[in-house]
C-alpha cells in the first residue's frame, strides 16, 4: 500500500512563485522527492492525491542563510515556519556533522549545510564565548602561514563552506585581536582551492571593506556601525559579493526586537516553541544593555547599506543569525518572518524579499537542487493563503508544507516538539 509520501501529489491551480517571479494558476506535480511537472491542466496520475490551491500561492521552501544550530529541535522549529534549508555559519564540528546527518535522514527537520569551525585570530571573536563557557575551545589562525592547514582541517571536519571572522570587537564593546588582511586573503584562497565558498562575519564598515578587498564571497552581516560610504557600496558590487543583512538579529539588540510582533501574530504563535515564548516574556522586561552589553550598531545603518548594495546588483540573502538563548530573542523559524518584513520595510518589494529567501541563497551557495520551482528539483514547497508577492506577511499563513516531497503535518510536528521540550526540561 502506498503512503502519503510515496503517492504522487498534484497541486491544482496555484499561483506559483518560482523563485524569481509569480505565475498565475499553474499545476505542480510531486512524485517521490521531486517536482516532476509544472504546467496548466496537468493529467492526474493514477493514485495521486489532489490539493486544490485556488486562491493560494505555492513557493519553494525557504532558505535561512545564516543560523547557528545546536540541536534537532531548532531544525524542527525552522521547518514548522516553512524553512526547509538552513545554512549554519559556525559551530562545534561534531554537533554540525550530527545535525546534518539527522537532517539528511529525516523529513521532519530542515535540511542543513554547515561551516564547522570559523577562522579567527588567537583570542579573537568568538573566543570570548569560550571564556564564558558557552563554547568549547577551538583552533585559531595566527597568520597566513596557517591558512592552508586550517582550511584542510575544516574540509576534514566536513565543512560545506568557510566562515571567517573579521571582528575587532569595537561594535560590541569588547575590543579583541583581528586577523590581518594577508591572513584573510590566504584563507579565502585556500578555501577556493578546496571548492568552498567563504562568508565573513563583518559588523563594521572597516571589516566589510577588508573582507571585500580580500576576495570574500559574501558578508554574513550588513555593516551597522554607521552610514556606509558610496565607495564601500560600490566596492561590494564591483567585487560580486553577496550580503546577508541579518536585520532581525540587530533589532534583537534594541528595545524593540522584531520578535515581539511575531509572537503576537495568531498565524505564527501556535507553532512557536513554548520555552522561547517564556524567554521572550522575560526579555520584554529586561533592558537591552543588561541583556547584550554595550552595542554600537544600528539596524537602520545595516538596512540602508544592504538596500544600496542591492540596487547596484549585490544579491541579498535572507538570514536571521538565529541561535536562541543568551538573552537574545532571535531564534530558528519564527524570526525568519521578521527578517522578511524588515527587508520589505527597508525598501525591497515583497517579490524581491521572496527571491532573497529562495533562489538567491540557493545560487550563492550552489544549491542547484532547490530554491526554485521547476521539474527535476527537490519538492521542498510551501503553500500559503493569499499572495505574498503583494503582502509579505501572507507567507505566515501556511496551509501545506512539503519537505523532499513528504507532507509535513505542522500541528502534529509542533505538538511533538513541545512534548520533547517538556521532557528535556
Amino acid at each position: 500500500m502506498t503512503t502519503a509520501a510515496s503517492r504522487p501529489t498534484l497541486i491544482r491551480r496555484a499561483a506559483v512563485f518560482d523563485g524569481t517571479r509569480l505565475h498565475p494558476a499553474r499545476d505542480v506535480l510531486i512524485e517521490g522527492p521531486l517536482i516532476t511537472a509544472v504546467g496548466n491542466a496537468l493529467p492526474l496520475p493514477e493514485g495521486a492525491q489532489v490539493v486544490d490551491a485556488t486562491g493560494r500561492t505555492l513557493l519553494p521552501g525557504l532558505i535561512d542563510a545564516h543560523t547557528h544550530a545546536t540541536d534537532t529541535g531548532q531544525l524542527r522549529q525552522s521547518l514548522l515556519f516553512g524553512i526547509t534549508t538552513e545554512l549554519d555559519m559556525g559551530g562545534a564540528p561534531a554537533t554540525a556533522r550530527r545535525l546534518r546527518a539527522a537532517a539528511g535522514d529525516r523529513d521532519d527537520l530542515a535540511d542543513l549545510r554547515v561551516a564547522t569551525t570559523g577562522a579567527t585570530a588567537p583570542g579573537g571573536h568568538p573566543g570570548q564565548l569560550v571564556e564564558s563557557g558557552l563554547l568549547e575551545p577551538f583552533p585559531t589562525v595566527a597568520g597566513p602561514q596557517d591558512a592552508d592547514a586550517f582550511v584542510a582541517a575544516r574540509v576534514t571536519e566536513g565543512a560545506d563552506h568557510l566562515k571567517i571572522f573579521i571582528e575587532d570587537g569595537t561594535a560590541i564593546g569588547h575590543p579583541m585581536p583581528l586577523m590581518s588582511a594577508q591572513t584573510v586573503t590566504a584563507l579565502v584562497h585556500a578555501a577556493h582551492e578546496h571548492g568552498l565558498r567563504t562568508v565573513a562575519h563583518t559588523l563594521t564598515r572597516t571589516a566589510a571593506r577588508q573582507a571585500i578587498d580580500c576576495g570574500i564571497d559574501g558578508l554574513a552581516h550588513s555593516p551597522a556601525d554607521g552610514h556606509s560610504s558610496d565607495d564601500l557600496i560600490e566596492a561590494a558590487a564591483a567585487h560580486g559579493v553577496f550580503v546577508v543583512p541579518t536585520l532581525t538579529a540587530l533589532t534583537g539588540m534594541t528595545p524593540t526586537p522584531a520578535e515581539y510582533e511575531l509572537a503576537d501574530d495568531p498565524r505564527l504563535r501556535p507553532y512557536a516553541d513554548p520555552r522561547w515564548l517564556d524567554e521572550l516574556d522575560r526579555i520584554r522586561t529586561t533592558n537591552p544593555a543588561e541583556r547584550v552589553g554595550p552595542i554600537r550598531m544600528d539596524p537602520a545603518h545595516a538596512a540602508d547599506a544592504a538596500l544600496r548594495m542591492f540596487r547596484l546588483g549585490v544579491p541579498l540573502l535572507a538570514g536571521t543569525d538565529g541561535t536562541g538563548g543568551m538573552g537574545h530573542p532571535t531564534t530558528h523559524g519564527i524570526s525568519y518572518h521578521g527578517e522578511l518584513a524588515l527587508l520589505v520595510a527597508a525598501g525591497l518589494t515583497p517579490t524581491q524579499a521572496l527571491t532573497a529567501a529562495t533562489a538567491a541563497p540557493a545560487d550563492a551557495f550552489a544549491l542547484t537542487d532547490r530554491g526554485r520551482i521547476a521539474p527535476g528539483l527537490r519538492a521542498d514547497l510551501l503553500l500559503v493563503e493569499g499572495d505574498p508577492t503583494h503582502d509579505i506577511a501572507a507567507l505566515r499563513a501556511i496551509t501545506h508544507l512539503w519537505r523532499r516531497g513528504t507532507p509535513v503535518d505542522r500541528p502534529a510536528l509542533a505538538t511533538t516538539g513541545a512534548s520533547a521540550a517538556k521532557i528535556r526540561s
